[in-house]
């Protein structure tokens, strides 16, 4: 029997109706140019009202391949610190996507630290917004989900050498997805000072220089670990450039600048 983890925030961070998902979607992917393959990228995590636009303008910028790794933080504190599932299916209101489990159990193998574990993602959401996104951008799409409740350097650097190692030896591409907010529940400008020193360091390809400066500066961006391990992965894998794609806070949806929570999608080739 196949083990489903089912969705959790949809109708709540997404539409839970199909059809309303799909043109939600659409809408935020809009017709631009024509996407590109990428080694990775990041995508905000919050709900679609306030993050949506960041997403998609990621997504529509990136052309899909068939297998993901979807990096994510653990919000919930459930589980292990370097959880992954490596079988099953997660079910979204646009269909369920097969967990890779081959890619899965080669990450096992070359990043030992890696234990399988359902429960951290079971309540977890930041994988499962950018589902959806991914499965209309992939209609073949497989992936492998990995939560991290780890925010040490070391373990960050090492997990993104083992991911560049084992998708090396992939004969197809494979798309690594750190999901993302940036910095949380400071007033809009602080925010955006805030978020633009840590954007800087990503579009220099710096995991070290993240890492330090989210610390430094108490930058409150919660996918830093999936960022710092994604970043180190793409530089490994030839990596020469990252661009920021789209910025916002949810100042710009809400109206409310005094409270806000940051969203970059930047795109690494």
């Amino acid at each position: 029997m196949v083990d489903v983890r089912h969705p959790a925030v949809a109708g709540r961070f997404y539409p839970k109706v199909r059809q309303v998902l799909l043109d939600k979607i659409g809408s935020y992917l809009g017709d631009g140019e024509p996407p590109r393959s990428a080694l990775g990228c990041i995508a905000p995590h919050a709900g679609y009202i306030y993050s949506g636009g960041v997403a998609g303008a990621v997504y529509a910028d990136v052309a899909v391949p068939q297998r993901c790794i979807v990096l994510c933080p653990n919000h919930t504190g459930r589980g292990r610190p370097l959880a992954i599932m490596s079988e099953g299916d997660w079910e979204t209101p646009l269909g369920s996507v097969p967990i890779d489990s081959e890619l899965a159990g080669a990450l096992k193998q070359q990043f030992p630290f890696l234990t399988e574990d359902a429960d951290a993602h079971r309540s977890e959401h930041a994988i499962e917004v950018q589902l959806p996104f991914l499965q209309q951008k992939q209609t073949h799409l497989s992936f492998v989900p990995i939560a991290l409740g780890t925010g040490h350097f070391e373990t960050l650097e090492n997990l993104g050498a083992a991911l560049a190692e084992v998708l090396r030896a992939q004969v197809e591409p494979v798309l690594i997805v750190a999901s993302s907010d940036m910095n949380h529940y400071e007033n809009d400008e602080i925010t955006r000072i805030k978020d633009h020193k840590a954007i800087d360091r990503i579009l220099a390809l710096d995991p070290r220089g993240l890492y330090d400066v989210i610390m430094k500066e108490q930058i409150s961006m919660c996918g830093f670990g999936p960022a710092v391990a994604m970043l180190t992965a793409a530089k490994s894998l030839g990596a020469t450039s990252a661009s920021l794609i789209k910025y916002a806070t949810s100042g710009d949806v809400s109206g409310d600048h005094n409270v806000v929570v940051g969203y970059a999608g930047v795109v690494v080739r």
